[in-house]
């Protein structure tokens, strides 16, 4: 599969199967979490990886009540560090960080897809609730969670805009 090819047919998937994740996968999908670029590459982020049901389920009545989350077999949330305002400032607070957080989640996205999980991009929850839940130190944010786990089934792709509504070209003026 070439990475283009994960790109495209890598879809949000909400329904897994109740099977464990050898370790062997996870090793390799917090490869590719660590190994994403980030700003300065001061890898101003932190993840963690949850497995214990309880712990599941309290993300997911904190994300709106989306049950899917608990029954994940991993979830994976993804924090900004603020520390990097020590080097960037408040741009690095708002924005860096959590483009740093970003691109480790898709990388491990698309290496998820690769390895045959499925994983879905969860935005919608209370941070507060988030971080008491994982009783997070002040300096992390969570901004995303991430169920992970083995397919239930693959839905068919969605529609996507035109390259003519997604992209405005500036060339070189004569």
């Amino acid at each position: 599969m070439t990475v283009l090819e994960a790109v495209k047919e890598r879809r949000s998937i909400r329904n897994f199967l109740q099977k464990d994740i050898p370790p062997e996968l996870i090793e390799k999908l917090i490869e590719a979490i660590i190994w994403a670029p980030s700003a300065g590459n001061l890898q101003a982020r932190k993840f963690y990886f949850i497995e214990d049901f309880d712990v599941k389920k309290a993300l997911a009545d904190a994300a709106l009540r989306q049950n899917f989350i608990a029954r994940a077999p991993l979830v994976i949330v993804g924090c900004t560090n603020s520390l990097i305002r020590n080097v960037y400032g408040e741009r690095g607070v708002h924005l860096y960080s959590i483009q740093d957080v970003s691109c480790s989640i898709m990388n491990l996205m698309l290496v998820a897809h690769e390895l045959g999980l499925g994983t879905v991009w969860v935005g919608a929850f209370y941070e507060d609730e988030v971080s008491s839940i994982l009783r997070l130190p002040p300096n992390l944010r969570p901004v995303a969670i991430v169920p992970v786990g083995y397919p239930e089934k693959v839905p068919s792709p969605p529609p996507r805009v035109s390259p003519d509504e997604a992209i405005v070209w500036i060339r070189k003026r004569q």
